[in-house]
C-alpha cells in the first residue's frame, strides 16, 4: 500500500474513534518507523562496489570500464542462523541426512536431505574428530536475471537466493547487481570476461562469511529450541543452462557437468567434470586448447574453488523448468512439429493444420486446474505455467496430424517429464525414467529423418541424461528447481519494484524486503507465543453489517466524492432461485441510495463473479492424510422435484426410479448376483425425498501436485445444468472397480449426470447418477500411451447406459479428450459439447501428476 493510502486509511480510522482515541499510527512514516524498530529477523544489508582494473585501450574508454557496480547483500551466515532457529520450521527440518527404504528394499528419494550428497558431506565432516557429531547445514543457492519493466525491458536485476537445505520452502531473498549490457558491447570479449569476473567475485565476497563455519562448527539455537553444533557447506546451485555455463566457467554449447563434445553430446558416457580435473587441465594446456578441446574458460576459476568441500561441477542441480518444460518441450519439440508441418504441407497448408490443432486444444473439456486455451497455443509470450498447461493437452491434439513415430517421441518425453517431476521417487521409478529416456532418444530420430533437424545435440536435452544421478544426489528435482526462483522474483523483486518511485529503485526494493521480513518474523514470534490466540478483534462501527430496508444484510460503503451506497452481503431470493439460474447477471436498483446486487455466489464453485476461474475451490488443502475421499458439496440445488418420479421427468431419465431400487438392492444385500440380473420386484421400494447437489468434492493424497503440508489436494467435480450461464457441465470421474488390479485396469471411467442424496431406513446415501465408458482394447494406445474409451450405449435406443453408484466408489475426477485422428474438428466445437460429439476418447493421464501415478 502506498504511503498516501496508509495516511488516508489512518484518517478514516480516526473518524470512527471517540475524540480521545487515536488510530494505531499517525501516518505512514510512523508505521515505517515502528517496523524498522523490530529487531526480530533483522539481517542488515551490506554493500560493496566493483570496478574494472584491467588494461585500458589507447583511445576513449568504454563506459563499462569507468562505472562502479554496486552489489547489495545480506550476511549469509546470519540468514542461515535465522532460518535454522526459526520456530516456524520446527517439525519441518532434518537435523541430519537420512536414507529412506521401502518395504521391498528399494531406496526412496524425496527431500534434499534424503539424497546421497548430504550423506557424503556428513561422512566427510565425521572424519574430522573435532567436527564429529556436528549437524550439517547446506546452503542452497540460486540466481537468475529478472526484468521488472515489462513495457521496455530496460530495468534488470540479478537476485541471488539462499535457503537452508535442511528445511523446505524457506527462500530468503538477497539481491546482487549485474552490469547492464549495452548493445554495442554485447560482443566485446573484454566486456564478457569482465562480467564473468564480476559474477564470481561477487559470489566469493558474499559467501565469505560462511567460510570459517565450513571448517569449524558453530553453536546454533535450532527451531526446536535445542542448541546444536553446526557445520556449514555450499549445497546445490539452482540455475538455468546459460547460468550453469557461467558458474562452471565452461564454453557455451558444452555440458557444464561432463566433457561430452558439443557436436555429439548423447553418444556414449562422457567423463564427469571435477575440480581436480579442471585444475589439471589449467596447468597443462593453453587457453585456446582449453576452449576448443575441453570447453573450459581458462582465464577464470569458479567461485567454489575457494571454499572447502565445494565442487561446482557436482553442485549444479537439475532444472525442470528450463531444461524439461520450457526447453526440451516448448523450445524444441513443439517448435519442431511446426517446422515439420511446414516442410510437409507448405506454409499455407501448415497454417490450416495448426489451426485445427488449436481448435482441438480449445475444445478440451473443462477440468480442475486446467488452464484454458480458447485460441489454442497461438500466444506470443510463453510463461512456464503456459508450457506446463499445454503439456497436459498437446499430445492428443497432434495425434493424426504427425507421423506415429513423432507421437511416440512426444509420449516418451512426456513420460520422462512426469516421472522426474514426482514429489517422491524410488529405485523402480528411476528405472522407468531411464527406460522412458531411452525410448525418447530412439523415437526422436524422426525429426532427423524428416529433415527437421540435421542432428540433435542440444545441451538442454543432453542434461536429461544426468537426471538419474542428480536425483540420487539431491532428492526430488521439485525441491531444487528454478521455478521456485521465478515465483520468488514476483515477491522479492517485481512487486517491491512497483512500490518504488522508479528512481534508484534498488535501495527501495531492499528496504521493502527488509520490512516484509521483519513483519514475517514478528508474526512467527506472536504465533509461537500464542499472542494471536482468541477471538478476532471487533470491527469498527463503520465496517459492521447494517440492515437495509429490504431485509438484506449490507454494509455502508463510502468512497471519495460519491454518495453512500449499500452493498448486499446476501443475494435476494428471486436471483438465487435455483442452480439453473447460473447465468443471471447483476442488477442495480436505484431508489435514493444505490442498492447494488452482486452476482450470486455459485455453490458449485464456478459462478459469474468477476475474477472467478477454473481453479476456484480446487488446490492445496490442509487435513489428515488419506488416500481418497469424495463428499457432496455443502449447498443443495433448489428447484428440483423431491420425488423420484417427478425428478426422473425433470432430468429426462425415465428409468431413474428403477435405478434407485436396484442401487438399494446392491447396498442392502451381499448376494453375488448383480442387481441388473434381479427382477425389479425383488428390489426395495423407495418413496422418500431426494436432494440434488451441484457438485462433489474429492480430496486425495497428491504431494506431486499443489497440496497442503500433509500432501492433500482437493478438486471439485461438477454436474450442473448450466455452467457459467452457458450449456451444461457434466464432469467425468474415476470409479474404483478392483483394488487388486494395477493402475487403470482396476478403475472404471464414468460421466456424472446428477449428484444427489436420499435417506432410506435411517441411512443417508450420497449418490451419483452416471453413464459408463468401456476401454478400447486391453492395452493403452500404442502411440500416445493413453488408454482409449468409448461410451456405453444401449443397443436399441443408442442412448447412454445409466447407473447409480455410491459416492464412496468415486476416487477423483477424470479428463477425457476426444480422439479426432486425421479428421478436422468443426470450427464451432466448444468444451461444453466435446464429450457429446466424439465416439472415442483418450483418458488423459497427463491431466495432473496424481492422475499419472494412480491410473497408469
Amino acid at each position: 500500500m502506498s504511503g498516501s493510502k496508509i495516511d488516508e486509511l489512518m484518517q478514516l480510522w480516526a473518524c470512527t474513534l471517540p475524540p480521545d482515541h487515536d488510530p494505531p499510527f499517525a501516518n505512514h512514516e510512523h508505521l515505517y518507523a515502528m517496523i524498522d524498530a523490530i529487531s526480530l529477523g533483522e539481517v542488515p544489508w551490506q554493500t560493496f562496489s566493483i570496478t574494472y582494473n584491467g588494461p585500458v585501450p589507447d583511445g576513449p574508454m568504454p563506459s563499462w570500464m569507468v562505472r562502479e557496480y554496486d552489489v547489495w547483500f545480506r550476511d549469509p551466515r546470519l540468514v542461515l542462523h535465522n532460518q535454522y532457529s526459526n520456530p516456524d520450521f520446527a517439525g519441518h527440518m532434518d537435523w541430519s541426512p537420512k536414507r529412506l527404504h521401502l518395504g521391498d528394499g528399494k531406496r526412496q528419494y524425496k527431500d534434499f536431505m534424503s539424497g546421497d550428497w548430504a550423506w557424503e558431506q556428513a561422512d566427510l565432516i565425521a572424519e574430522d574428530a573435532d567436527l564429529h557429531g556436528s549437524a550439517f547445514c547446506p546452503a542452497i543457492l540460486g540466481s537468475d536475471k529478472t526484468t521488472v519493466s515489462v513495457a521496455t525491458g530496460q530495468n534488470e536485476y540479478y537476485p541471488l537466493y539462499l535457503t537452508n537445505g535442511a528445511v523446505s520452502n524457506s527462500r530468503s531473498p538477497k539481491l546482487t547487481a549485474i552490469p547492464p549490457a549495452e548493445r554495442h558491447y554485447q560482443s566485446d570479449t573484454a566486456f564478457r570476461k569482465f562480467r564473468r569476473e564480476l559474477f564470481h567475485t561477487s559470489l566469493r565476497v558474499i559467501l565469505d562469511p560462511l567460510r570459517k563455519g565450513m571448517s569449524t562448527y558453530e553453536i546454533v539455537r535450532c527451531a526446536d529450541g535445542h542448541f546444536r553444533r553446526v557445520v556449514f557447506g555450499l549445497g546445490p546451485y539452482i540455475a538455468d543452462y546459460p547460468e550453469q555455463v557461467l558458474l562452471a566457467c565452461t564454453v557455451q554449447g558444452w555440458c557444464p557437468r561432463c566433457t561430452a563434445p558439443p557436436d555429439d553430446l548423447d553418444t556414449g558416457e562422457a567423463p564427469r567434470r571435477s575440480k581436480e580435473h579442471t585444475e589439471a587441465l589449467l596447468e597443462l594446456f593453453d587457453m585456446r586448447k582449453l576452449w576448443e578441446d575441453y570447453g573450459v574458460v581458462g582465464d577464470l576459476k569458479p567461485f567454489t574453488f575457494y571454499f572447502p568441500r565445494a565442487d561446482i561441477y557436482e553442485l549444479l542441480s537439475p532444472d525442470l523448468l528450463h531444461q524439461v518444460i520450457k526447453g526440451s518441450f516448448k523450445d524444441h519439440l513443439v517448435a519442431w512439429v511446426e517446422e515439420y508441418l511446414v516442410k510437409k504441407h507448405g506454409k499455407a497448408g501448415a497454417a490450416v493444420v495448426m489451426a485445427d490443432i488449436d481448435r482441438r486444444i480449445a475444445a478440451v473439456p473443462s477440468f480442475p486446474g486446467l488452464r484454458r486455451f480458447p485460441e489454442g497455443r497461438g500466444f506470443k509470450q510463453w510463461t512456464g505455467d503456459d508450457s506446463k498447461a499445454l503439456m497436459k493437452v498437446y499430445l492428443p491434439a497432434i495425434a493424426g496430424h504427425v507421423p506415429p513415430q513423432m507421437v511416440r517421441a512426444f509420449s516418451a518425453f512426456m513420460e520422462f517429464c512426469y516421472l522426474v517431476r514426482r514429489d517422491t521417487l524410488d529405485d523402480g521409478v528411476l528405472d522407468e525414467i531411464d527406460a522412458a529416456l531411452k525410448r525418447f532418444h530412439h523415437e526422436r530420430v524422426i525429426f532427423e529423418d524428416t529433415e527437421v533437424r540435421e542432428s540433435i545435440s542440444l545441451p538442454r536435452q543432453h542434461a536429461l541424461k544426468h537426471y538419474r544421478r542428480l536425483i540420487r544426489l539431491f532428492g526430488s528435482p521439485n525441491g531444487v528447481c528454478t521455478s521456485m526462483m521465478e515465483a520468488k522474483h514476483i515477491t522479492a523483486v517485481k512487486k517491491p519494484y512497483r512500490r518504488t518511485s522508479r528512481n534508484q529503485a534498488l535501495g527501495q526494493i531492499i528496504l521493502i524486503n527488509q520490512r516484509l521480513d521483519k513483519l514475517a518474523a514478528l508474526r512467527v514470534h506472536f504465533t509461537v507465543n500464542r499472542m494471536l490466540d482468541g477471538p478476532p478483534p471487533r470491527l469498527p462501527t463503520f465496517m459492521q453489517p447494517q440492515q437495509h430496508p429490504s431485509g438484506a444484510q449490507c454494509a455502508l460503503a463510502v468512497t471519495d466524492g460519491q454518495r453512500p451506497s449499500y452493498r448486499l452481503h446476501a443475494a435476494v431470493d428471486e436471483v438465487t432461485d435455483n442452480e439453473e439460474d447460473d447465468g443471471r447477471t447483476a442488477r442495480t436498483m436505484v431508489a435514493g441510495d444505490s442498492l447494488e446486487i452482486p452476482p450470486r455466489p455459485d455453490t458449485s464453485g464456478g459462478g459469474d463473479e468477476p475474477g472467478d476461474d477454473e481453479e476456484d475451490g480446487d488446490g492445496a488443502v490442509d487435513g489428515p492424510s488419506l488416500m481418497a475421499e469424495c463428499v457432496l458439496s455443502r449447498t443443495a440445488v433448489r428447484g428440483y422435484p423431491k420425488q423420484a418420479d417427478a425428478l426422473a421427468h425433470a432430468i429426462s431419465i425415465p428409468t431413474f426410479p428403477q435405478l434407485i431400487r436396484r442401487f438399494l438392492y446392491d447396498q442392502l444385500t451381499d448376494a453375488s448376483a448383480a442387481s441388473a440380473d434381479i427382477s425389479l420386484e425383488d428390489c426395495p421400494r423407495f418413496k422418500g425425498n431426494i436432494t440434488v447437489f451441484p457438485s462433489a468434492i474429492a480430496t486425495y493424497y497428491a504431494p506431486s501436485d499443489p497440496s497442503g503440508p500433509r500432501g492433500m489436494h482437493r478438486e471439485r467435480i461438477r454436474s450442473v445444468a448450466s455452467w457459467r450461464g452457458g450449456p451444461a457441465r457434466r464432469d467425468c470421474v474415476y470409479v474404483a472397480q478392483d483394488n487388486d488390479l494395477p493402475g487403470f485396469r482396476g478403475l472404471l471411467v464414468a460421466r456424472v449426470r446428477l449428484f444427489f442424496s436420499f435417506r432410506f431406513q435411517g441411512v443417508v446415501y450420497p449418490c451419483a447418477l452416471v453413464s459408463w465408458f468401456s476401454a478400447v482394447g486391453d492395452e493403452p494406445d500404442e502411440d500416445t500411451g493413453m488408454w482409449r474409451v468409448t461410451p456405453d450405449l444401449d443397443a436399441a435406443s443408442h442412448q447412454p447406459i445409466m447407473d447409480i453408484i455410491h459416492l464412496d466408489s468415486i476416487i477423483r475426477g477424470a479428463q477425457l479428450i476426444g480422439v479426432a485422428g486425421a479428421d478436422f474438428v468443426p470450427y464451432n466445437l466448444t468444451p461444453s459439447h466435446s464429450l457429446d460429439v466424439f465416439r472415442e476418447f483418450y483418458v488423459n493421464k497427463y491431466a495432473d501428476h496424481h492422475a499419472h501415478e494412480i491410473a497408469f
